[in-house]
Order: C-alpha cells, then structure tokens, then sequence
C-alpha cells in the first residue's frame, strides 16, 4: 500500500514562505513514472487544485491563485516533491495533500488521482 507523509507545514506571516515536502514511504514504487499534485482544502471549501508536476519534472501547471507565487519540484532519488510557497497570504490557509496519479497527463481533478496524503496545515496570519 502506497503511502505519502507531508511535512513542512506551520504557521506564517503574510509575505512569508514555508516549503512543503511529500514522501513515499514504499521503497520499489516507481516514483519517476507517476503525476504527482498537490491540493488544498479550507474548512468549508472544496479540495482545491494547487500543482501538478509530470513524472520526470519537465512539465508542470498550476491553479490560477497560486501562479508565479508556487513553485512545485521533485527529486525522484528521493521519492519526494515539493511545494515552495512564497508571498503567502492569509487565503492561502489551508490543509495541503499531496497526490498520485498513475495516468501521464497533467489533471487537475481531485478524482483524476489515486493516493493520497494525510495533509499538513498552513496557517497564513495577517
């Protein structure tokens, strides 16, 4: 069973950064080969999509209220992705989750993915 474990989140000023990092915890998942995303979820809201990134990091794309502010990566020797987050705002707070998708298209739906994370919270102060 595929398992992802968030990190990084926390507490932060408006204007401020965090970087969030996502992990696979099993060893022979073809990590490389898998879309991975990441989404949010405000209490009250829908999950919402945040980024995605393809399998060998070259494509990626993001939701329109975190463009040029989020920055997703991964490095597959680690099994990991990442989220930088700069210029934080307060409606940016939120639980973020990472995401697999086995497929090999960039998608934004929460549906359109197969694992998921247990989700780190942010919380953005003004």
């Amino acid at each position: 069973q595929l398992q992802l474990v968030e990190s990084g989140g926390g507490s932060v000023q408006a204007g401020g950064s965090l970087t969030l990092s996502c992990a696979s915890s099993v060893r022979d998942f073809a990590f490389s080969s898998h879309v991975l995303a990441w989404f949010r979820q405000a209490p009250g809201n829908e999950r919402e999509f945040v980024a995605t990134i393809s399998g060998d990091g070259s494509r990626s794309i993001y939701g329109d209220s975190v463009k040029g502010r989020f920055t997703i990566s991964r490095e597959n020797v680690k099994n990991t992705v990442y989220l930088q987050m700069n210029s934080l705002k307060p409606e940016d707070t939120a639980v973020y989750y990472c995401a697999v998708d086995s497929g090999y298209f960039l998608r934004t739906m929460t549906s359109d993915y197969d694992y998921w994370g247990q989700g780190t919270q942010v919380t953005v102060s003004s």
